[in-house]
């Protein structure tokens, strides 16, 4: 059975709704008001607001950024300035991108985990 983070259910779907119900990680309770920006997430339409960093936007969305590709444990970011490594993050084309200093773009497609822990959890039958 592939590694599932508290944010990843057992079809392996992200989002607030496989973390038990205790919401996101980041809860937005300020600048409610800016021009939504929408974008791909893991392969599910999701959305953000102008300026927001893909950080933030993940991490209003679940309880991770990704998983560890060395222990497998979630990662939400460590420095949040940009001077780790630990939100990078890829676009579906494979860029890698540092989730905490680029801003979220409308129609960015993004992919939290590793392309062979994707192709993993698809030919895994759900449970």
């Amino acid at each position: 059975m592939a590694h599932t983070s508290p944010d990843i259910d057992a079809n392996g779907e992200r989002g607030s709704h496989a973390s038990g119900g205790d919401g996101p990680q980041f809860v937005r309770v300020a600048e409610q008001g800016r021009a939504p920006v929408a974008f791909v997430l893991d392969g599910r339409s999701v959305s953000a607001l102008a300026g927001d960093t893909v950080l933030t936007a993940i991490l209003l969305d679940g309880k991770r950024v990704r998983d560890s590709e060395f222990s497998g444990a979630p990662r939400a970011g460590f420095c949040l300035m940009g001077a780790c490594q630990d939100c990078w993050v890829r676009t579906e084309d494979g860029v890698r991108i540092r989730a905490c200093s680029t801003l979220v773009e409308a129609g960015m497609r993004i992919v939290t985990r590793a392309p062979d822990v994707l192709r993993h959890a698809e030919a895994e039958p759900a449970r």
